[in-house]
C-alpha cells in the first residue's frame, strides 16, 4: 500500500470516545456499571412526529437524490424560522448538509489555504482544529477567562492581538461546548466589530441555541451587516434530538451558498432525502423541545448542587448547552495529575466517565473536566457521589500514609 496523505499525520480521532472505550473495558473486567457524564447528545428519543414523518416519506417513496443544497421546502422553512428571530433571510441563503460537522467542513474548505491562520476560542470543540490542520491551516488559540462567580468570558483584547495578515477566520461557538457558557451580548458585539474592522470571516456555530436556561443569547445574525462576513452553522441534532439523523444547515450570502452547492455535488451529493422531509415536521415539535429543555434545566440544577458538595471543585452554573465544566486544579495539584489521568482514575475507581478538558485544545481546558447532564437525575446524583467518595478515599489514604 502507498503511504497515506501527509495531512492525516496531524489528525487525531474523536477524543471523547477514547474514554468510552476505557469504560467498556472496566465494565467487562470489574463488572462495574458505569455512569456516563461524557455523552454529547440528548438522551431523549427523537420526537414521535419527526419519526412518523420519516416513515411517511419512506412509504411515499421519497428516496431519490435531492438538489445538492437541499429540498426547497426545507430551505424555505429554515429561512422563515431564522427571519422570525433575526431579520430577513432568504431561501437562497440556506444550504442543507448531512450534519453540522459537514457544514463546518465545507465552510472551512471554502476558505482555508495552507498557511492560513484561524483563531479558535480556547477551549474549543476539537473538530475545528482537526479540519483546519487537515487543510494545511494553523489553529491559533485565544484562551477564555474564568472566574467561579462570573463564569467564562471572551478575551477580546487577546483576540485583537492575535489577528495578523495570515488570519483568515475566527470561529465562535455560542452557546459554548465544552464550558456551557452563553457569552454575553456585549462580548459578541465587540467580537463582530473587530472582525468587520479586520475584514476576516466569522464562522459561527450556534448548534446549542435552544439550550438556554438563563438570560438570552445574541446570535451573530442579529447584526444587519452579517452577510458581509458571517457563515452561520446550525442543525437538527441537539434541538430536536436528531443526532443520528445527520442533518445540518448553513446560512450565508448567496454567493457563498452557490459555492457550497458545488462542493456538495462533488463531496456528498445531497443530504438524505427522507430525513429532510422529517426535518420539516421538526418545526412542529417545539412543545416537545420546550419540555426537553425544562428537563435539562432540572438536571443542570441537580448537577450543580451535587458538585458544590465537592469542596475541591470550582463550578459555575452553566447557563446553556447540557455541559458543566468544573475547575479541578486543587485535585490535580494534590494528586500530581493532569485531567486525562484524573478522568481515567474516575473510570477505574468510580466507574464514572467524564471528559478531560485537555481534549478541547489547547490550554484553556487543562484544569477542567467536562460533565454532561444529558442523563437521568438519579444517575447524576449517584455518579457525583461516586466521584466524591473516590476523592475522599484518596485524601484519607494520603493522610494515613
Amino acid at each position: 500500500m502507498q503511504n497515506f496523505a501527509t495531512s492525516l499525520g496531524n489528525l487525531s480521532g474523536e477524543s471523547t470516545l477514547l474514554y468510552q472505550e476505557i469504560a467498556r473495558k472496566i465494565e467487562k473486567e470489574k463488572g462495574i456499571k458505569t455512569i456516563n457524564f461524557g455523552i454529547g447528545q440528548p438522551d431523549v428519543v427523537t420526537f414521535s412526529k419527526i419519526r412518523e414523518a420519516a416513515k411517511q416519506a419512506l412509504d411515499q417513496g421519497f428516496t431519490a437524490y435531492t438538489p445538492a443544497l437541499g429540498i426547497d421546502d426545507l430551505r424555505q422553512k429554515i429561512a422563515v424560522e431564522l427571519s422570525e428571530k433575526y431579520g430577513n433571510i432568504k431561501k437562497e441563503e440556506i444550504a442543507i448538509t448531512p450534519g453540522a460537522k459537514t457544514a463546518l467542513f465545507v465552510s472551512f474548505l471554502l476558505y482555508i489555504n495552507p498557511g492560513d491562520e484561524v483563531i479558535l476560542i480556547d477551549p474549543a470543540f476539537y473538530s475545528y482544529s482537526e479540519v483546519i490542520k487537515l487543510l494545511g491551516g494553523k489553529p491559533v488559540y485565544a484562551e477564555l477567562r474564568f472566574s467561579e462567580s462570573e463564569g467564562f468570558s471572551i478575551d477580546i483584547e487577546k483576540i485583537s492581538k492575535l489577528i495578523n495578515k495570515k488570519t483568515k477566520m475566527i470561529v465562535l461557538n455560542n452557546p459554548h461546548n465544552p464550558t456551557g457558557m452563553v457569552f454575553r451580548s456585549k462580548e459578541i458585539i465587540k467580537l463582530q466589530e473587530i472582525i468587520k474592522e479586520n475584514k476576516i470571516i466569522l464562522l459561527s456555530d450556534e448548534i446549542y441555541d435552544h439550550f438556554i436556561y438563563e438570560g438570552e443569547m445574541r446570535s451573530v445574525l442579529q447584526d444587519p451587516d452579517w452577510r458581509d462576513y458571517v457563515i452561520y452553522i446550525n442543525g437538527f441534532s441537539k434541538t430536536f434530538s436528531m443526532t443520528g439523523w445527520r442533518l445540518g444547515y448553513i446560512a450565508a450570502k448567496k454567493e457563498i451558498i452557490d459555492k457550497i452547492g458545488i462542493l456538495a455535488s462533488n463531496i456528498y451529493t445531497c443530504a438524505t432525502s427522507f430525513v429532510q422531509k422529517a426535518a420539516l415536521e421538526a418545526f412542529n415539535t417545539y412543545d416537545d423541545v420546550k419540555n426537553m429543555i425544562e428537563l435539562f434545566r432540572r438536571r443542570r440544577d441537580i448537577m450543580y448542587s451535587e458538585l458544590k458538595k465537592i469542596k475541591e471543585f470550582k463550578i459555575y452554573k452553566s447557563p446553556g448547552t447540557f455541559y458543566m465544566f468544573p475547575e479541578v486544579s486543587n485535585i490535580l495539584k494534590k494528586w500530581n495529575f493532569d485531567t486525562k489521568s484524573l478522568a481515567i482514575k474516575l473510570i477505574e475507581e468510580a466507574g464514572v466517565i467524564t471528559v478531560p478538558g485537555e481534549v478541547f485544545p489547547l490550554n484553556g481546558g487543562k484544569q477542567f473536566l467536562r460533565m454532561s447532564f444529558a442523563i437521568g437525575e438519579d444517575k447524576i446524583k449517584e455518579g457525583i457521589n461516586r466521584i466524591k467518595n473516590v476523592i475522599e478515599e484518596v485524601d484519607e489514604k494520603s493522610t494515613h500514609d
